[in-house]
């Protein structure tokens, strides 16, 4: 596997001046880093740009599920229902270190939204439209059996439940597979450069960009024959850049999470429940913690760092009391948040949940190709549709292309046979790592996370800092993020690269000062820049468990 470092980074930028891209992406979310993906595997030349680190913005700040859009189907989105549900299964396929089978309980009360009858026979539909495999389809559960299940449910008026497979992943780690695998094809792919300015030919036709390494201060000039605008909730930010395309408006919605220990909030179970005030809210059970979200609110603050207002985390407390009355917890047990704006767009009479997720794509007179709006689970094929439009104009220029192939091609770490190998996968990976003086539970955390790479990772047993008092189990996965995963911060690391913000504060807190120290001597940063770098962190981590 081909490195994807700082160090290539600086190689990239060095030789733009000298290249010319068949395709320039602004965005590196998960729909960005899925078109510069299907554009290279077609043999279109690549190259994106991200302002923040890939991932930084709504795609690591979700709900973090891989599902098939039920809710869509309460709003008669039935071919959204049918496409997201068809491609879950492909994400599942492709990538199962990073995607998995969750069971989900969605229980059914005498005055709730869902009926028995209902939910029976919505579930079934969508299962038939989402093309669900014969084992993962929808079973409906009576009272008894749904309260086995959850015991901390609340049991008034309860009929029974729909019991449905959904599948969890990380939606950050998910997104930087899909770069890794984008860069390993030949896509060139740079974090930390923020599109500035738009450069055009003699008819008037956006022909690439001028953008600023944030790293280094230096501004660079990028050219190509197409530029797509994948920025998400910065799409009419980039518009605003060449023209104002008239008809067309962005709904910015924030949705946000929060995280409980299990020890407070010992949930069994993952639970999709329907709220007083008719919103759905996911309870999710993960590592040991519970987390629970989302809302959905119009949000006009700093699309670049959303957080939490105490507003939204009593919402979330609230739904919590309201299903599981037995569970007691208040503000003071909410460990951490993260909130995250969902580009939507726009539809007049109409609130942020009711809002279409599906996603739109339109182009300026300048040939502008901008995407909004679209959902995780759909990257790819929004990716795809993208792709085919772009094929389709740059063959009137004389450039070919292929078809696409990421139907059917392994993310980086998913490199299984079938997906049904990664448990075994896990057991043999972490019996091997567990020799190098690495704690099997460490071993098998590592196994799990990195799927197929996890081997890539044993082999840096000689390259990591051997005067280091980091664990060896943090040295390989740091280092690992640094030359594989083109982490440039502290923060990169410790909220796209393993969410330990979110889900292992204490263990953050724990391995800060050491994990600042180890990427300072990697990096060579002075001791402005380490200042400078310790501070990002600790306000992160601050908005995380404090909020607004």
């Amino acid at each position: 596997m081909k490195t994807f470092s700082f160090t290539d980074r600086e190689v990239i930028l060095q030789k733009l001046d000298d290249q010319h891209y068949d395709v320039v992406i602004v965005g590196g979310g998960i729909t960005g880093v899925g078109i510069a993906l299907d554009c290279v595997t077609r043999g279109l030349k690549t190259v994106l740009v991200e302002m923040q680190d890939f991932a930084a913005g709504t795609s690591s700040r979700s709900t973090k599920l891989v599902h098939g859009g039920l809710r869509y189907l309460k709003q008669f989105e039935v071919g959204m229902v049918a496409e997201v549900g068809k491609e879950r299964e492909v994400v599942y396929r492709n990538a199962p270190h990073v995607t998995h089978p969750e069971w989900m309980l969605l229980p059914i009360y005498k005055k709730g939204t869902f009926g028995k009858y209902s939910t029976s026979v919505g579930l079934k539909v969508y299962d038939f439209l989402a093309g669900v495999k014969k084992n993962e389809r929808r079973k409906m559960l009576d009272r008894k059996q749904t309260v086995q299940r959850e015991p901390l449910l609340n049991k008034t008026g309860l009929i029974g439940s729909g019991y449905y497979v959904e599948y969890r992943t990380d939606d950050a780690r998910l997104t930087i597979e899909v770069a890794k695998k984008a860069f390993e094809h030949g896509a060139a792919l740079i974090n930390y450069a923020k599109a500035e300015s738009f450069t055009y030919d003699a008819s008037g036709k956006v022909n690439g960009l001028y953008f600023k390494d944030l790293v280094s201060g230096s501004k660079y000039r990028v050219r190509g024959s197409r530029i797509v605008n994948a920025t998400g909730p910065w799409v009419e930010s980039v518009i605003g850049m060449d023209r104002k395309i008239e008809g067309k408006s962005l709904f910015h919605s924030k949705g946000v999470h929060i995280v409980i220990d299990g020890s407070k909030f010992p949930l069994q179970q993952a639970i999709y429940f329907d709220t007083p005030d008719g919103r759905m809210v996911f309870a999710i059970p993960r590592n040991g913690k519970a987390y629970i979200g989302t809302t959905d609110t119009e949000y006009k603050g700093d699309l670049q760092l959303p957080q939490a207002t105490e507003e939204d985390i009593n919402y979330l407390l609230d739904s919590i009391h309201f299903m599981f009355p037995q569970v007691r917890v208040g503000r003071q047990d909410v460990e951490s948040t993260w909130a995250g704006v969902r580009p939507l767009i726009r539809q007049e009479g109409k609130g942020p949940s009711e809002i279409s997720r599906k996603d739109e794509i339109w182009t300026s007179e300048t040939g502008l190709i901008t995407i909004a709006g679209g959902k995780l689970t759909g990257y790819r094929k929004m990716a795809e549709t993208i792709t085919d439009l772009l094929c389709e104009q740059l063959r009137t220029e004389g450039i070919s292309s292929k078809n696409s192939v990421t139907k059917e091609l392994r993310l980086s770490g998913g490199d299984f046979r079938d997906p049904r190998d990664y448990k075994s996968f896990i057991i043999d990976e972490s019996n091997k790592l567990s020799k190098l003086e690495i704690s099997l539970e460490d071993a098998t955390s590592i196994a799990a996370m990195y799927g197929t790479n996890t081997r890539i990772i044993a082999g840096l047993v000689d390259n990591v800092l051997s005067d280091s008092p980091l664990p060896l189990s943090i040295k390989l996965v740091l280092q690992y993020a640094i030359d594989y995963e083109m982490a440039v911060t502290p923060v990169d690391f410790f909220i796209r690269r393993t969410g330990a913000v979110f889900f292992d504060i204490d263990w953050v807190n724990k391995w800060k000062q050491e994990v600042v120290e180890y990427m300072s001597v990697i990096m060579g940063w002075t001791a402005e820049e380490k200042e400078m770098h310790w501070g990002e962190l600790e306000a992160r981590i601050w908005e995380a468990v404090e909020g607004k």
